[in-house]
């Protein structure tokens, strides 16, 4: 087994993060699932609400592959129990604004910051079952972000998106939660040694975060509409600035 020729704290770094991934795409599952329902109640295009549908099963599978990873590490999962969703929509927002909002942060951030992460990792994986499944894994996780871009698109020409700029601070601090932490990094969390078992780097990892907003996930949005002001200075505030658009 290769865990078992790792040093033991390198050995626990690998199984935490597998153990941490395997519960964000639970999480991812039931979210995508509640969006289907929602986009169906907003009268999306049903090939959107399909999508949404077909995401939370993709996030399914995602999670097996999760579990069974973070147990080879080391570190077994608990059963399959029910996840408690919250809305992370702010809840002065109206029914449309709430979807749009969640759309746009589980998708056009989230799942395009992953898209970046996973291209990373896969030609550096270091075996050929770490690899299919970074390679599976990928393969989804650019359409899931296609979701959120697509209804952006959808929804953009007829109603007014600018309200989302103010929110896309809090947007961006869930999703970089473990990149904006105050606790300094440990030396297994700055290991190179991370990279074949489908880990990245703490450094390497926020460089490309910024990266996925300076380069993707800003210049979409200003596409759009978005005003990306208050994001681009969330960035700065913690040292990931990206140069204006």
């Amino acid at each position: 087994m290769v865990a078992d020729s790792l040093p033991e704290p390198l050995r626990q770094r690998i199984a935490s993060a597998w153990s941490f991934r395997y519960h964000v795409e639970r999480e991812a599952q039931a979210r995508f699932a509640r969006l289907a329902s929602w986009l169906e109640q907003a009268g999306a295009p049903p090939p959107l609400v399909e999508l949404a549908r077909r995401s939370s099963e993709d996030e399914r599978r995602h999670a097996a592959h999760c579990a069974a990873l973070a147990h080879e590490y080391g570190t077994p999962v608990p059963g399959e129990v029910p996840v408690v969703l919250p809305e992370i929509a702010p809840r002065s927002l109206s029914f449309p604004q709430k979807l749009l909002y969640e759309l746009v942060a589980a998708s056009c951030v989230a799942e395009t910051v992953s898209v970046g992460v996973l291209m990373r990792l896969r030609p550096v994986a270091g075996n050929e079952r770490m690899r299919a499944v970074l390679h599976e894994l990928l393969q989804d996780e650019v359409v899931h972000s296609r979701l959120g871009w697509a209804y952006l698109a959808h929804v953009a020409p007829s109603e007014n998106v600018t309200f989302l700029g103010r929110f896309l601070p809090d947007m961006l601090e869930v999703t970089a939660a473990q990149d904006v932490e105050a606790t300094a990094p440990t030396p297994e969390d700055e290991d190179p040694a991370l990279l074949p078992h489908g880990v990245l780097p703490h450094t390497e990892r926020r460089a490309l975060f910024a990266s996925a907003m300076r380069d993707v996930v800003m210049p979409g949005l200003d596409q759009h509409g978005v005003p990306t002001d208050p994001a681009r200075e969330w960035l700065g505030r913690y040292g990931l600035a990206t140069p204006p658009g």
